[in-house]
């Protein structure tokens, strides 16, 4: 009687539970509906993660993870859905962990995410980033290669974002592309390659006469050979 008794409440508590769980779901997407209809994010995520224990799913975890990225919050974006490189992995999540990475200031780990994204569906933008990248982590023939890849494929209307200066702006990409070339042409050799360089950044100069990292650049490319310049004259 006393086993008959005990199997019962179990039976019970699981009900309950049960019912519990399916009242809290309907809650959290009452709630979640709500967050959206106010555009409060940090509610969305609020209720996505209750909504993600109570009901795990990859699809909404790497939603959760894409808003807080949205959010700058990359490292709580990193620790919602990992850091590993996965091919079976969702676009979303991939470009999640590359941008999280980028914006982390690790660009090997980025570029791991990167390359699955360009492998799915290249494409200018993505080149140029990769290729700003390789730079960074002296990978000089992947970035060569990725920049050949984009100056073949810019559109005109194409454009891009800079934030260097106090006040964000953009430029096209085109420019922006030969700019990156004058960099890396420099980085390949900083002495021979120095007239190279400069005339790839009058090039992206005469698409756009404001494009200020050009300009930038090319001052630091004409001190650089001034200096070159006038130790050469010393020996």
């Amino acid at each position: 009687m006393k086993q008959i008794t005990i199997a019962i409440v179990m039976l019970f508590s699981v009900s309950l539970f049960a019912q519990s769980d399916v009242d809290m779901k309907k809650h959290y997407e009452a709630y979640y509906k709500q967050m959206k209809k106010q555009g409060d994010v940090q509610g969305i995520i609020n209720a996505m993660t209750h909504l993600n224990i109570l009901e795990p799913s990859v699809a909404r975890q790497d939603t959760l993870a894409y808003l807080y990225l949205s959010e700058g919050k990359y490292l709580q974006a990193l620790n919602t859905i990992g850091v590993e490189k996965n091919d079976s992995d969702s676009d979303m999540n991939v470009e999640v962990k590359a941008l999280a990475l980028k914006n982390l200031n690790q660009p090997k780990m980025a570029l791991e995410h990167y390359e699955i994204l360009y492998s799915r569906k290249p494409n200018v933008y993505l080149a140029y980033e990769m290729a700003d990248m390789k730079i960074q982590t002296n990978d000089l023939p992947g970035a060569k290669v990725n920049i050949v890849y984009a100056l073949a494929n810019v559109k005109d209307d194409m454009k891009r974002a800079f934030y260097e200066t106090q006040q964000p702006y953009e430029t096209s990409m085109k420019a922006a592309l030969l700019c990156l070339k004058g960099l890396l042409t420099f980085t390949e050799n900083k002495t021979s390659n120095i007239d190279a360089a400069i005339k790839l950044m009058n090039d992206a100069l005469a698409i756009d006469p404001n494009f200020n990292l050009a300009k930038v650049s090319r001052q630091a490319l004409e001190s650089q050979k001034a200096q070159l310049a006038t130790g050469t004259k010393k020996n």
